[in-house]
C-alpha cells in the first residue's frame, strides 16, 4: 500500500515514526507532508525522513482557513501523484481530502470533543476511521470511534519502544545521581487554546525561585523565552529530550504532551493550564494511576503545595516507577496495535474485540 502521514506538530513525528519505520520494513511506500514547523523539520531530518513541506501555519484565524484550502489541495494534488491508499494524521486535509477521492483517512485523536471545536466539527466526522484512546469513552460524539487501551505517547515511549540513554546526562554535565528539573511552557497559539491560559511569568519565577535550590532547572519553551529566564533555558536537539525527561526527578509545565510523556515514563508531572480536569487521558493517567497532576491558573498555590509534598518524598523515583509499571500493564504498545490496524485496514473496524484477550497481541 501507498501510506501518507500528514504532520501539524512537533509531537507528530513522534506519533508516527516507528510506525513509518515498520510499515516500509513490510514494503508499504510511506510520503510524509508537514507544515513549515523548524523542530519537526529537525525531527523528520533526524530520523532519516523524506518528506513534503507545506507552509508555516498562522496564530490568525482568518489566514488559518485560507491556508487550510490550500493545504487541501496541496494534500489531494499529492495523493494523486502518489496513489496513496491511505492517509493518516489528525489533521483537517486528510479527512477532507479522502471525500473527495478514493484516498481512505484514519486519523487518530486524543482530545476531548468540547475541548477542541473546530476539530470535532470539521475533522472527526469526515475520517473514514476515528481511533481515540478508551479514556475517551463517553466523551466523543462520533458513536463509531474505535477505543484502544494506551495514549499516544505509548507509540514510541512503551518500553518496546524506547530506551533511555544515558549520554544526554554528560552532555549538559550532569551527574548520574544528581537532580534536576525540566519546566515546559507553551504559547497557546492553536485554534483550541484560544481563551485559554497557562503559567504567567510571575508563576514561572516563582517555580524557579522554589526548584533551584533542590536542583538544576532546565526550561524549554514552544516560542521565545523571557528574559529572566534565559539562563535556564534548555539547549539539546529535540529527539534528545525524552532521555533527558526519564532521569529527570520532576516535570512541571502547562503542555499537554508533555506532561503525557512525563508520565507515562514515570516521572512525576504538574501541569497548570485552563485544560485542567477537561483532558480525559490526563484524568485517567492522574486519577487512576497517580502519575501526573493538574491544576487551574488559579490553583497555583495549590500547585506549589503539592511541589512542596513531592520534593520530600524519599524514593520518589521508585514509586513512581511502580504508578507506571501497573499502568503499563493495563495498556498496548500502541504502534503495534496501529500497525495491525492499517494494515488490514478496512477489515480491521470490524475485527476490533472489546475484551482484554483481544488486547493482548499487542502487549
Amino acid at each position: 500500500m501507498n501510506i501518507l502521514i500528514d504532520i501539524g506538530h512537533p509531537a507528530h513525528v513522534h506519533y508516527y515514526r516507528n510506525l513509518a519505520v515498520e510499515l516500509s520494513m513490510h514494503g508499504h511506500k510511506v510520503i510524509w507532508t508537514v507544515k513549515d514547523i523548524p523542530v519537526a523539520l529537525r525531527l523528520l531530518d533526524h530520523y532519516c525522513f523524506s518528506y513534503n513541506v507545506f507552509p508555516e501555519k498562522s496564530d490568525n484565524i482568518i489566514v488559518k482557513a485560507y491556508k487550510q484550502l490550500q493545504y487541501n489541495i496541496r494534500l489531494l494534488r499529492i495523493c494523486r501523484s502518489e496513489e496513496i491508499d491511505i492517509a493518516i494524521g489528525t489533521s483537517v486535509s486528510v479527512a477532507h481530502v479522502s471525500r473527495i477521492s478514493p484516498v481512505e483517512s484514519v486519523v487518530f485523536d486524543d482530545d476531548d470533543d468540547d475541548v477542541q471545536p473546530l476539530v470535532t466539527k470539521f475533522v472527526n466526522p469526515f475520517a473514514n476511521a476515528l481511533l481515540s484512546p478508551v479514556a475517551l469513552k463517553g466523551k466523543r460524539k462520533r458513536r463509531d470511534t474505535i477505543y484502544y487501551p494506551g495514549y499516544h505517547e505509548l507509540a514510541y515511549l512503551h518500553p518496546k519502544r524506547f530506551t533511555p540513554n544515558p549520554g544526554v546526562l554528560s552532555e549538559l554535565a550532569i551527574n548520574p545521581n544528581e537532580i534536576y528539573f525540566i519546566l515546559r511552557f507553551n504559547a497557546f497559539k492553536a485554534h483550541h487554546d484560544i481563551g485559554i491560559s497557562g503559567l504567567s511569568l510571575a508563576q514561572k519565577l516563582q517555580l524557579v525561585d522554589v526548584l533551584k535550590s533542590y536542583g538544576r532547572i532546565f526550561i524549554t519553551t514552544e516560542r521565545n523565552i523571557e528574559p529572566e529566564l534565559k539562563q535556564y533555558q534548555l539547549k539539546i536537539s529535540p529527539e534528545k529530550i525524552h532521555s533527558l525527561m526519564y532521569y529527570a526527578s520532576i516535570f512541571i509545565g502547562d503542555s499537554q504532551t508533555m506532561t503525557s510523556e512525563a508520565a507515562v515514563l514515570g516521572v512525576p508531572s504538574l501541569r497548570c493550564n485552563s485544560f485542567a480536569g477537561r483532558i480525559s487521558y490526563l484524568e485517567e493517567e492522574e486519577r487512576k494511576y497517580g502519575l501526573t497532576f493538574g491544576f487551574l491558573p488559579t490553583q497555583f498555590d495549590i500547585l506549589i503545595n503539592k511541589l512542596h509534598e513531592l520534593l520530600v518524598i524519599e524514593n520518589l523515583k521508585e514509586e513512581w516507577q511502580k504508578r507506571r509499571q501497573r499502568m503499563l500493564s493495563e495498556k498496548i504498545d500502541v504502534t503495534s496495535f496501529w500497525l495491525w490496524f492499517i494494515e488490514n485496514y478496512p477489515k480491521s473496524k470490524s475485527l476490533i474485540k472489546d475484551s482484554p484477550d483481544f488486547w493482548e497481541q499487542f502487549k
